[in-house]
């Protein structure tokens, strides 16, 4: 006797066509999460420089000003001219002031800016680039050009 059981099972174009859904969901899934991250590096960015903030205040107490512009009332402090991220993280982080680490932009090839008042070292500016440019952050920040630096949105600056 013959077996006349029918196998039962997918064909290969049933497979392809539900991979090909799965596929075109899954992109346009993906295409709406962008937003999302990068509302995320935005908020990160905000956090990062209210860290910093805190270190430029550490940074005061032991050195009677903020980093940049003028020579140090301490020779505990830096006498370089800091108008840069780079510099910046070079001034503040010292174990004598507990400051062990400063934040980078979470994208590569982006980065902070910071430039210090250079007629007296009483203050300061600090800024980031945000990718939301509707970002509600915008509309309280300082604008226009602040010791050298553009803050015209979207870039986002604090002066202190």
């Amino acid at each position: 006797m013959l077996n006349n059981k029918k196998v039962q099972g997918f064909t290969l174009i049933e497979i392809l066509v539900v991979i090909s859904i799965v596929g075109l969901l899954s992109s346009v899934f993906l295409v709406g999460l962008s937003g999302f991250r990068a509302r995320g590096r935005d908020a990160r960015r905000l956090a990062d420089l209210k860290s910093v903030q805190n270190g430029a205040e550490i940074y005061y107490t032991r050195c009677g000003r903020y980093a940049g512009g003028v020579p140090p009332a301490s020779g505990a402090c830096p006498a370089t001219d800091i108008t840069t991220w780079a510099a910046l993280k070079t001034a503040l982080i010292d174990p004598a002031l507990g400051i062990t680490k400063l934040p980078d932009d979470p994208l590569a090839g982006q980065t902070y800016y910071y430039a210090g008042k250079p007629a007296d070292g009483q203050s300061y500016v600090i800024g980031a680039k945000l990718e939301n440019t509707g970002d509600q952050a915008l509309t309280t920040d300082v604008d226009g050009t602040v010791f050298g630096i553009d803050c015209a949105d979207p870039v986002y600056c604090v002066q202190f």
